[in-house]
Parts: structure tokens; C-alpha cells; sequence
């Protein structure tokens, strides 16, 4: 008989010869946590829903991990979504899901977290609650089971996943776990009053926790929702979302977790500010994480030091949703080249926005690493549709911007755009190969070279609770591929400049899936459990997802409701209907997310409030925040220059620990 806390590596050790990356289910990474199960009152399974090399990364889960396990009550380790070899041995020998950390079943813990970024993730969850014995439908658990809280991006909208999940976490997570945390050890103290309901009333009543069996939902004879209703005391009628204000008292993550496998991001990262006010329409992570809160540059410093001196990395990812935007971005970039110019240390920002782009800063990311390509998102094709989307970039910016950096020596520069945006046009798309062919003769002319290149990747657009679009009609699959294919022909069929220009891009069918689940309401999770029943996993993954099942699937569930797939997807809403995710609140007026939609039916552009007066979205006024922006005139301390004999540079040298972007 096992006893709960007892690791299950004995008998988990004996199937990973039979399966593919053994090594990413064995744990032991450097800066892992294992602490001893009697010795707290609270324990957490952290879950990011996909493969461990996509999963060990996040960012969410890695804070959340370390937050937790700083308390002395309290214990949190990590379990990742399991390969279907693996999964099939350990449904064979009885292995339940377990953690990376000291090898526990899922099913012992507290509670069962997992952060989403993304709901393609949400047939893995229902593999890992299965596996660990849970059972698959929050109604169907007693006080013996873990509590399933989902949080992330997606949690501003839980419902196609409600039957699953016993609480959603809207909003920043840092708080807010540690109060549940608090609401659980309360509750077992006190000897578990009211069973699994009453611990649930507890976290309704923690702000920014939303308990989906606390709300009744009832529909219209369309199909439409008629309304959601609280139907406990204990529930308010709309859930507001968590803010974490000031980001100098979160400095996590303190200390990276170090991979054994590889993974897609292998660098010491630091969220240099949290928010967007650029105003974006198809954006939601913009959206819904308002106001921006800056971290100060010294706190940035000290993040980055103490991750480097504990994991020996390479590359430091200076992270947010506009990195370049942050308002000391230039003497931040400048000190820490400075500080690490004899270590080898790069700097590194995701995609940067064209208008924000300057070759100084582009100079001291890479001072101290390799020179990479330029990534940049104009987004649109056409400046009619950028206008449409509230991107605010004309072609002339774009075409300057990208040749300076031509002249300044780059070679490799990557264009993302999307295809299928509202109102959106094949004359708009087409104009992407326009863009992509007066960038490669600019970048010609000004490097006397012939062998730069340019990379065109689309993305389908997707629309999203909580932003402008949410009312929009998605594209369908055929016209979106269509449309691809059409500027496919057009880049390939210049033979000027068309062998210099690559394209990436995914057809039309996964964003049809993912668009159904995002904007998806309670109905939906019938089709979210035919598919995993059907063999549905890992459906981020092209070689694992099938089109055919969702949509064989989605058929047999909803085969007795008013309402299909192209209902939940192609269809435009009215500004009267009620939306699954009303009753969550982001901060953002509704009426005002309706008049953004009008302005980009008119292609009418906002500017950002960080600089100009307030638009009037209603976040600081409903949530009592404020936008935080520098400059603070304060210097990253200490200045002193590190160099290869430091503990950052030895740990680099002794761990040989590279870093990949992807």
C-alpha cells in the first residue's frame, strides 16, 4: 500500500526505457524545491498543460513554484503533461500522474493548479486529471480530491472548461495563491467544516477566485445565453480580476529552474513590466492585463543577477508585451551590457515593435552575444487593415526601420503579420509580398549586400474575450488558406527578390479550434471531453492534432443544442447579446470595448494613454489601480563591471549551460 506523499519513481522508474526523453520525467533539475510532505499544511501540484520542454520555461508556473514554497506552511512542486507512449505504460502498470520533484501522485495534493496560456492545452488537463485518479467532473469530487484551479490568459474565460475545474484565478496570480493556500489550511485546521462546498465558499470569497458550480447559466431558444446567475451566498455576481501593483515586491523568480532536457527557452528571464496600453485590438494579453506597473531598473538588475549567479545561463530575456516601451529601456540595456560586456552575457527582447525599434539599443542587446535576427510585428498587410487593428506602424516606418538595420550589419530580419483580421480583404494580404519585396531591395541598396533575407510568418487570427473583436465573425478555415496560398504565389513569384524572402505559415483548421474554445461557452466542454475520449492530446502540436476529430466530435456533442461550430466561431455577435465570460471582469467597460469595435470598422486609430489623457477603458477606475511608468532617474546598481572569474561567469563556465531561442 502506498502512503499518500510517497514517491512513485519506484515504479515509474521501470518504464522509462520504454519511452521516448526519459530524462524530462526524472526531475533533479538545479534550483528544483523538495521538501519534506508532514512538514506543511498546504500542498500545491503546479501544472503547465504541455510538454515538459514547452512547460519548464513558464514563467507563471516558475513564480507561483517558488512563491509557494518560500512559506513554511506550504509545498509546491511540478508535473508536466506526459507523451502518449508514456502515458500508455502507465495506464497499463497503474502510474498515476505524478510530479517531477519528488515523484508524488497528483491525487495526494491539496490542489491541482495549471496555468494556460493558450486552451489548446485543455485535452492534456483532462489526461493528467484522469491519470491521477481524479475524477474528470468537479461535480463528482469529495473532500478527498485535490481542488483543479485553472489560471493564465485563458481563465478570463473558464467556461468551456467549468465542468472540469473546481475554481479559475482571473487576473495575476501571485496573491491570490497564497490566499488560497490560507483558505485551505483554515479549513483542514478547522477540521473541513461543510466538506468540499464549504472550502469552495471560502474561495469564492477570496477576490479574483471564480467557482464555476457557484453560477447557473440559462439559454435562449437561439442559442443564445439569457443570463448568469450566482446561486450561492457566498459567490458575487461578477468576479473582478487580480492586480499585483507593485512588481518591486514580486522579484521572482529568485532562483530559474536549470532543465536536464531542452527546452524552447533556455535563459535567465525578467518581466521588466507587466501591461500594455498600446491599445491593440486583437490583443487580449494587452487587453485584460492593464494598467501597466514598471519594474524599477535597479530591481530589474538585481532579478538578473541573482539569476545568472544560480543557474549559469548565457542570455538574459528581458520579457514583456512591448519590452521596448519600457521607459528607461535604453539606460537599462546600456548598464547591463556594461555590467556583463567580459562574460559573454547577451541581452535578448522578443519581437519589437517597428516604431519603437533604434539601432542603439538594438547595439547593446547585442554587445556581449551573437548577432541574430530582427523580429518585428507590423501585424497588417496593408495600412488600411493596421488602422483597422489600432497598429499604429505606416509602411515608411517599417521599410526605414528595417533598413538601418541592414546597414547597421544585420542580415536576417523576420515579419510577423496575421491573416483573417475583421474587414480584412485578399488586396490587404497580397500587400504583405509588396512589404516583404521593398524590404529586401531597401536592405540591398543600403548593405551593398545580396544576401540578406527577410522572413514572412502568419499567424490566423483568432478573436478573443475581452477585447474589441470579441463580437467579430472569424475567418473560416478554407478562405483562410486561401488567402495564404494566394501570397505564397505572390512572394515566390517574384524572381527578383523572391528566393530572399522565406514563409512559415499554419493552415486555417487549428485556428478554427482554437476559436471555438476561446470564445466557447459551458456547452462546449461536452465537445472538450469527446475529443480526449476520441484520443485527443497535445493538440498545440500539429503531428498530434486532428482537425477531423474536433469536428466529428464537436458534431456528437452538440447534436442536441441550437448551436454548431460555426456558430461559436464564423459568427458576428450583436452588441445586445449576452457573452459566456459577462459575468468575469476584466476591468474594461463593455461599452467601451464596443465603441474601440466601431472605431475599427471605421478605421479610426487611439492613441496609447500611457502618454496621452485617458481614454476612459474603465481598468484604473473599476479596479483602483493607476498606470506606473518612469523614469525613476535611478541607475542599476552596483555598477561594477562582472567579469569571467565572478560567480555568474564561473557558473557559466562550469555549468556550459547555452541558450536557444525559438
Amino acid at each position: 500500500m502506498r502512503n499518500s506523499g510517497d514517491s512513485v519513481f519506484p515504479e515509474l522508474e521501470r518504464l522509462l526505457p520504454r519511452v521516448s526523453k526519459p530524462v524530462q520525467y526524472v526531475g533533479g533539475e538545479l534550483n528544483a524545491v523538495n521538501k519534506p510532505w508532514d512538514s506543511v499544511q498546504a500542498r500545491w501540484a503546479l501544472m503547465y498543460p504541455d510538454a515538459y520542454e514547452i512547460g519548464l520555461p513558464n514563467q507563471g508556473v516558475q513564480i507561483l513554484y517558488e512563491i509557494l514554497n518560500e512559506r513554511d506552511d506550504a509545498l509546491a512542486e511540478r508535473t508536466y503533461a506526459v507523451w502518449p507512449d508514456l502515458e500508455a505504460e502507465m495506464r497499463e502498470h497503474n502510474v498515476p500522474q505524478f510530479t517531477v520533484d519528488a515523484h508524488r501522485a497528483v491525487g495526494d495534493f491539496d490542489v491541482f493548479g495549471l496555468s494556460f496560456s493558450t486552451e489548446l492545452g485543455y485535452t492534456n488537463m483532462l489526461t493528467a486529471i484522469d491519470l491521477a485518479g481524479i475524477p474528470l467532473h468537479a461535480a463528482d469530487r469529495t473532500e478527498d480530491h485535490p481542488i483543479v484551479v485553472s489560471g493564465g490568459h485563458a481563465a478570463f474565460n473558464p467556461e468551456p472548461i467549468s465542468m472540469f475545474v473546481d475554481a479559475a484565478v482571473v487576473g495575476d496570480g501571485e496573491e491570490a495563491a497564497l490566499e488560497i493556500t490560507d483558505a485551505v489550511i483554515k479549513w483542514k485546521a478547522e477540521g473541513r467544516p461543510g466538506g468540499r462546498q464549504g472550502l469552495l465558499e471560502l474561495l469564492a470569497e477570496i477576490d479574483g477566485v471564480y467557482v464555476p458550480s457557484f453560477y447557473d447559466v440559462t439559454y435562449l431558444d437561439n442559442g443564445q445565453i439569457e443570463r448568469v446567475v450566482a446561486n450561492n451566498d457566498h459567490a458575487p455576481w461578477r468576479v473582478g480580476k487580480r492586480t499585483v501593483m507593485d512588481l518591486d515586491e514580486w522579484p521572482y523568480p529568485k532562483a530559474p529552474l536549470v532543465p536536464l532536457a531542452e527546452t524552447v527557452h533556455e535563459r535567465a528571464s525578467v518581466e521588466i513590466f507587466r501591461g500594455c496600453t498600446r491599445g491593440c485590438r486583437f490583443c487580449q494579453a494587452g487587453m485584460i492585463t492593464r494598467p501597466v506597473r514598471e519594474r524599477s531598473i535597479d530591481t530589474v538588475g538585481s532579478i538578473i543577477a541573482n539569476a545568472l549567479d544560480k543557474t549559469g545561463f548565457d542570455e538574459v530575456g528581458l520579457l514583456s508585451l512591448s519590452s521596448a516601451d519600457h521607459s528607461e529601456i535604453a539606460p537599462m540595456t546600456k548598464q547591463l551590457a556594461d555590467r556583463y560586456e567580459d562574460t559573454k552575457t547577451s541581452l535578448s527582447l522578443p519581437s519589437t515593435r517597428v516604431d519603437a525599434f533604434n539601432i542603439d539599443l538594438a547595439n547593446e542587446l547585442t554587445r556581449n552575444g551573437r548577432r541574430s535576427g530582427l523580429t518585428f510585428a507590423p501585424e497588417g498587410g496593408s495600412e488600411r487593415i493596421r488602422r483597422v487593428i489600432n497598429k499604429t506602424v505606416s509602411a515608411d516606418d517599417l521599410i526605414r526601420t528595417v533598413t538601418a538595420a541592414y546597414g547597421a550589419g544585420w542580415r536576417q530580419v523576420k515579419l510577423y503579420f496575421m491573416c483573417g483580421l475583421p474587414t480584412e480583404t485578399d488586396e490587404d494580404v497580397l500587400e504583405i509580398a509588396d512589404l516583404a519585396r521593398e524590404v529586401i531591395r531597401a536592405g540591398r541598396i543600403e548593405s551593398g549586400r545580396r544576401d540578406i533575407r527577410c522572413t514572412v510568418s502568419i499567424g490566423g487570427f483568432v478573436p478573443k474575450p475581452h477585447t474589441p473583436f470579441q463580437w467579430a465573425a472569424q475567418l473560416g478555415w478554407q478562405e483562410t488558406d486561401d488567402r495564404l496560398h494566394k501570397l505564397k504565389d505572390a512572394i515566390r513569384g517574384d524572381k527578383e527578390v523572391g528566393r530572399a524572402i522565406g514563409f512559415r505559415y499554419h493552415d486555417g483548421r487549428p485556428g478554427i479550434v482554437e476559436g471555438l474554445l476561446s470564445r466557447g461557452d459551458r456547452r462546449v466542454g461536452k465537445i472538450i471531453e469527446e475529443v480526449w475520449r476520441d484520443g485527443g492530446r497535445f493538440d498545440g502540436w500539429s503531428e498530434y492534432f486532428s482537425f477531423e476529430r474536433w469536428m466529428e466530435s464537436a458534431e456528437r456533442a452538440l447534436a442536441d443544442d441550437p448551436v454548431d461550430v460555426d456558430w461559436y466561431t464564423t459568427r458576428e455577435r450583436e452588441e445586445s447579446e449576452v457573452l459566456p465570460w459577462d459575468h468575469l471582469d476584466s476591468g474594461l467597460n463593455k461599452e467601451w470595448l464596443w465603441e474601440d469595435w466601431l472605431d475599427a470598422l471605421d478605421e479610426t486609430e487611439v492613441d496609447d494613454c500611457r502618454w496621452e489623457p485617458c481614454f476612459d477603458c474603465g481598468v484604473c477606475d473599476q479596479m483602483g489601480t493607476q498606470i506606473q511608468v518612469g523614469p525613476t532617474g535611478r541607475d542599476l546598481l552596483p555598477l561594477a563591471v562582472v567579469n569571467a572569474g565572478s560567480p555568474s561567469g564561473a557558473a557559466a563556465a562550469s555549468m556550459g549551460c547555452g541558450s536557444r531561442l525559438s
